[in-house]
């Protein structure tokens, strides 16, 4: 007994409706070995027979409806708190938005105090020059005043003493120098004005740069925060 014979049988009761079966075979064949039938009829029925499907795995609809109702709660409660962190970091981030744009005005505001305090520091720096070279000017008038007038004096207290009638010429030589002294005596009264509106300048002058080096720290301060 061969394959061929096993396969022919098994063929034939197939094809009659008559369940394959090792005696069913056997019977046909009108006998042999059940070990032999056996080994060729499972390789006929690898060739011929096809396995049958695997029942599909299909959950009931009320445990899907089920499963379905639980997986959104818990979805939803899972949610629950993420959602209250995120609100939560949102205020957070607005607050820290809302603070930045504070300090940016700050910054500005004092960017423009800044400017101000250094536009009115040249201005007082050029006004200072301004009356340093006014006053180094009236230094020097006034010093060629007082030379002149001391040649003045001088030739003219020579002259007088070698003409006649000395009271008279000492008299209009007194008044002489008295005028003099009179003069000398208003360039030093300006040159003490001038010497007033320097001090005043430069205490002015000093002031702004305070207020200058005080803003910059305030900026600088601003800046770290």
């Amino acid at each position: 007994m061969n394959f061929e014979d096993v396969a022919a049988a098994a063929s034939k009761l197939q094809d009659g409706g008559t369940p394959v079966s090792i005696d069913s075979v056997r019977d046909a064949l009108g006998g042999g070995s059940a070990a032999a039938i056996s080994r060729h009829l499972a390789q006929w029925r690898a060739e011929h027979e096809t396995p049958p499907e695997p029942p599909k795995a299909e959950l009931p609809p009320n445990l899907v409806a089920e499963l379905a109702r639980w997986a959104q709660q818990f979805a939803e409660e899972a949610g629950t708190g993420t959602r209250a962190a995120l609100a939560r970091h949102e205020e957070e981030l607005e607050a820290l938005r809302e603070a930045g744009d504070a300090l940016e005005g700050e910054r500005d505001a004092v960017q423009a105090q800044l400017d101000e305090a250094s536009a009115a520091r040249d201005e007082a720096l050029a006004s200072l020059a301004e009356r340093d070279e006014e006053i180094e000017r009236l230094n020097a008038e006034l010093r060629n005043a007082r030379q002149v007038a001391m040649d003045a004096l001088v030739g003219k207290a020579k002259d007088q003493l070698a003409i006649e009638g000395k009271d008279a010429q000492l008299a209009d030589l007194r008044t002489q120098v008295e005028k003099g002294v009179t003069q000398n005596a208003t360039l030093s009264d300006a040159r003490l004005a001038a010497e007033m509106e320097l001090v005043g300048a430069r205490t002015a002058r000093d002031s702004l740069e305070a207020e200058n080096a005080d803003l910059r720290k305030q900026i600088a301060a601003l800046r770290k925060r």
